[in-house]
């Protein structure tokens, strides 16, 4: 598992990347420490990562593998790794997963999502071959109709399953529904979105003793974040140590903050890709410090959303694309500013949009069915969530500039208000 000091990381970034010699051309050759170092500005830097002269990248794309990470129709987005990049990743990733409560013998329902670029079952399915414990592994697919994954984990005694908690609670409901006999679900692992409370007393009632986990902190853009271990809670996890640095630094002033529970934006570099690098970049999260300065594998904990992009269900919808859709928009309603409000609500996630024009009162049904119409074309993964039930329809409200939720200690807007954590 191959992995770089942080001076090869940079040396690299800033002598073969256009982007990142730009980023750090007031930045010192030798005696800089990681906290003198610019960090990414999400918009220039996939301005940069494009299919064709592409500007961010330190070589060519010749032996690796390719993800889509979000973005609009318009404006792909792509992570890519070097094939011992990847072999990197999911071996460091599976060898923590055997901290995470998993034993020989257990046999495991893959329900991550394949296909059309997205990482999450193969990094799953690579990750577990990488396992040092023995593992038998049913790759059966988030896409796979739930009486099939039904019939399957009763068949094989499955008594693991990986997913999304929008498709575990849909199979859990389905379970419940249907009244099917002859489970050994003993153990439950998320991952791509958080699992609510209301989630898991879902779970907890059909599967009685049921054991839930988060699989991991992890992202295509980002890398690895973190793992868990026996002694993290809900939302806690352990840094990489040797593999990536986790900073939490303050929102508005970009301050490093170093003590426990300080709330503060998290900032990644990892230390294993050259190709793309990942230096300082924003996870898209906001966390604390659980364990002080110092400690082995620090323990923080997530908090929600960060102003870099909103997540609902296991969609994204970055601010940079939602500026680019209400440009589109130009020509129907002019938008002065916006807010996303992100909820949970009867077990699954909801988006609310506020959306600020000079006129809140002339605002028309057509400037809202417009509206939706571009996102489900800009972002077709929210209306094909929306129609299988993953989450809930997408809600408009025209306001204001004096209806805006600001940061009461410096005046500044809340570009996205999660809800979900408090």
């Amino acid at each position: 598992m191959k992995t770089y000091s942080l001076e090869t990381i940079i040396s690299v970034a800033r002598s073969l990347s256009s982007y990142y010699k730009e980023l750090y051309k007031k930045v010192p050759e030798t005696g800089w420490k990681i906290s003198d170092l610019p960090p990414v500005d999400q918009k220039t830097f996939w301005e940069h990562n494009t299919v064709d002269d592409n500007r961010l990248l330190t070589g060519e794309m010749t032996d690796g593998i390719i993800f889509k990470s979000g973005g609009t129709t318009g404006q792909p987005k792509f992570s890519v790794y070097s094939r011992e990049e990847w072999e990197t990743m999911t071996g460091t990733f599976g060898y923590h997963l055997a901290e995470n409560d998993f034993k020989k013998g257990d046999r495991i329902a893959n329900l991550f999502y394949a296909g059309e670029l997205y990482s999450s079952f193969l990094f799953l399915h690579d990750s577990l071959e990488r396992c040092p414990v023995e593992v038998m592994i049913f790759p059966i697919s988030g896409a796979a109709p739930l009486e099939f994954m039904a019939r399957e984990i009763i068949d094989f005694k499955i008594n693991t399953i990986l997913g999304v908690p929008t498709q575990l609670i849909n199979l859990t409901e389905y379970i419940k529904a249907n009244d099917l006999k002859g489970l050994n679900i003993e153990k439950i692992y998320f991952g791509g979105e958080s699992m609510y409370e209301d989630q898991r007393e879902l779970m907890k009632e059909v599967f009685p003793g049921i054991r839930i986990y988060s699989v991991g902190y992890a992202s295509v853009d980002g890398g690895l974040l973190g793992y868990i271990d026996h002694e993290c809670g809900f939302n806690e996890h352990r840094v990489f140590d040797e593999y990536n640095i986790i900073e939490i630094v303050d929102e508005e002033t970009g301050e490093v903050i170093e003590e426990c529970g300080r709330e503060g934006k998290i900032l990644t570099t990892n230390l294993s890709r050259l190709l793309m690098p990942i230096i300082r970049y924003p996870a898209g999260d906001r966390g604390i410090w659980i364990d002080e300065a110092g400690t082995a594998n620090r323990k923080f904990k997530i908090l929600g959303r960060s102003e870099e992009g909103a997540r609902i269900g296991v969609v994204t919808m970055n601010v940079d694309n939602f500026l680019h859709i209400l440009h589109l928009m130009k020509p129907v309603f002019e938008a002065v500013n916006f807010q996303m409000v992100i909820e949970h609500i009867g077990k699954l996630d909801k988006l609310s949009l506020r959306i600020v024009v000079d006129n809140p009162a002339a605002a028309t049904t057509e400037w809202e069915e417009k509206l939706l119409q571009t996102i489900y074309d800009e972002r077709p993964a929210f209306e094909e969530e929306i129609e299988i039930n993953g989450i809930h329809p997408i809600s408009i409200e025209w306001i204001g500039m004096d209806e805006l939720t600001i940061n009461p200690r410096t005046g500044k807007i809340r570009r996205i208000i999660d809800n979900r954590f408090k």
